[in-house]
């Protein structure tokens, strides 16, 4: 495969750039770029180029060009893909990787035009999906429902409340605030986002980026816009106008954001080179007001003090820090808080949803912590640790424990265990419920979401499918 699509597609295009791009090519594929034929090749170099063209042809008379040329495809058949990389050359997987990706479709700069991804499905459907979506965010009146362990048991999952919504895996979700209607978004690796709404056969999907959506978040203030981050760029889907307007755009990855007002005026981005940046919506133009260095060598998680909106939280590498936006600058920040104790990598840390008196941590070393930040005092105490596998590999998304946005003491995460689960812990560390179903749950739930007033859970796995457990 990747013989044949080197041969077929990637020489041409190369032959378009410039000399200094070239020249910044590997050798080993720069022997295929050679204007004047063999003359100037090594015997070793001649062979290995013959090895190529007779390995395209052979590809090429089974007529594997027919097939999607699909990066992510090639990359897991690891027989083809062993087979077919060893005529380049040296290369690496990343190396190979990245080629590949260059030449993907980059989705362009500024506003898009709210349109699915398939042009020839029923318009129709896509309008009613919309027009719902509008509807529902029109009114909406929260009441809480408190989990209790009778609810918990409750919530089930069926057949037909499973949905491949997003062509590859699940990297973000998030669910509207509407009772009447269950409306829920998802965000891939490839830069997709399926909207569901649940009462309905199909999803729809749109692509707003070419990168991962690593966060998302129906707007507070305004629930007909979802916000969504991918590396480089932050949009709002406004669906009043039907387009994706573009926020913010960094040459610097993005990997997360959260609103610093109730209005969701202004938010916190957090990047995967360790920055902040404070972004107001009402500014002109798509650059931030603020980068700040706080010192960390990677922020994959910021999150915002429910209450005291003022403090917002970040979390990577090791390190798990609580900062006053009041006070930042671009460099020299001290941190309110910290939180001491991860030995490894820190995925995720989030505030309890209603007083942010406890914070909950998933990090690489195979455990969960739940911290007392009430105070906010120089370092925050440890209330519980669980013991949890949080080995998820290369192909599954990295965990996040989330809290039940209704109350301060019960979070939910996904869980490596057999037979496929999502857990439910109190903060104490104690296990409090696993929704599970042999019949039609088999997959790892990484990302997962609770309804902010109804006994609603929806999980997403690897392969794009939701799964809502409800009663």
């Amino acid at each position: 495969y990747v013989s044949l699509f080197v041969y077929k597609y990637i020489e041409p295009l190369l032959n378009n750039l410039d000399n200094q791009f070239r020249g910044s090519l590997p050798r080993s594929l720069g022997c295929l770029l050679q204007a004047d034929g063999y003359s100037q090749l090594s015997a070793y170099e001649r062979k290995r180029l013959k090895n190529i063209t007779e390995n395209a042809k052979f590809f090429a008379a089974l007529k594997l060009h027919e097939v999607c040329m699909d990066s992510e495809h090639v990359l897991r058949i690891s027989g083809v893909w062993k087979a077919a990389i060893h005529p380049i050359g040296n290369f690496s997987w990343f190396e190979l990787r990245k080629l590949l990706l260059l030449f993907q479709p980059q989705v362009p700069a500024g506003p898009l035009p709210m349109v699915p991804e398939d042009q020839g499905g029923n318009s129709e459907l896509t309008e009613d999906l919309l027009t719902t979506w509008m509807r529902i965010s029109e009114v909406l009146l929260v009441k809480l429902v408190i989990f209790g362990q009778d609810m918990l048991t409750s919530m089930v999952l069926s057949e037909e409340n499973i949905r491949k919504v997003v062509k590859y895996r699940v990297c973000s979700m998030a669910i509207h605030p509407s009772e009447s209607i269950l409306f829920v978004a998802a965000g891939d690796k490839s830069g997709q986002i399926g909207l569901w709404n649940v009462s309905e056969e199909g999803a729809h999907v749109f692509v707003p980026h070419s990168d991962p959506v690593s966060c998302m978040h129906f707007s507070p203030f305004n629930p007909a816009h979802l916000l969504s981050l991918s590396n480089d760029t932050l949009r709002c889907g406004d669906v009043t106008r039907a387009v994706f307007d573009e926020i913010c755009r960094s040459e610097e990855s993005l990997s997360s954001f959260d609103f610093l007002e109730d209005n969701a005026s202004t938010a916190i981005v957090g990047h995967w080179g360790g920055n902040v940046a404070i972004v107001d919506r009402r500014t002109p133009g798509t650059s931030s007001e603020l980068s700040a260095d706080i010192g960390f060598k990677r922020t994959r998680t910021v999150h915002v003090h429910p209450v005291n909106k003022q403090y917002f939280m970040a979390a990577g590498s090791v390190d798990v820090c609580i900062y006053d936006v009041r006070h930042l600058k671009s460099r020299g920040n001290k941190p309110v808080s910290s939180l001491k104790g991860h030995t490894k990598s820190v995925a995720s840390a989030y505030f309890s949803p209603v007083t942010g008196s406890r914070v909950v941590t998933v990090c690489a070393d195979d455990k969960l912590r739940v911290y007392d930040t009430s105070s906010l005092s120089s370092t925050a105490a440890v209330l519980s640790t669980v013991r949890h596998n949080n080995n998820t590999g290369r192909w599954l998304t990295r965990f996040q424990a989330i809290w039940d946005p209704k109350r301060e003491d019960c979070f939910v995460v996904g869980s490596m265990a057999r037979p496929r689960q999502i857990e439910v812990f109190q903060d104490t560390g104690k296990l409090l419920h696993s929704f599970s179903n042999l019949d039609c749950l088999g997959s790892v739930c990484s990302i997962n979401v609770v309804h902010p007033s109804k006994n609603i859970l929806v999980g997403g796995n690897s392969s794009g499918r939701l799964h809502v457990f409800k009663e």
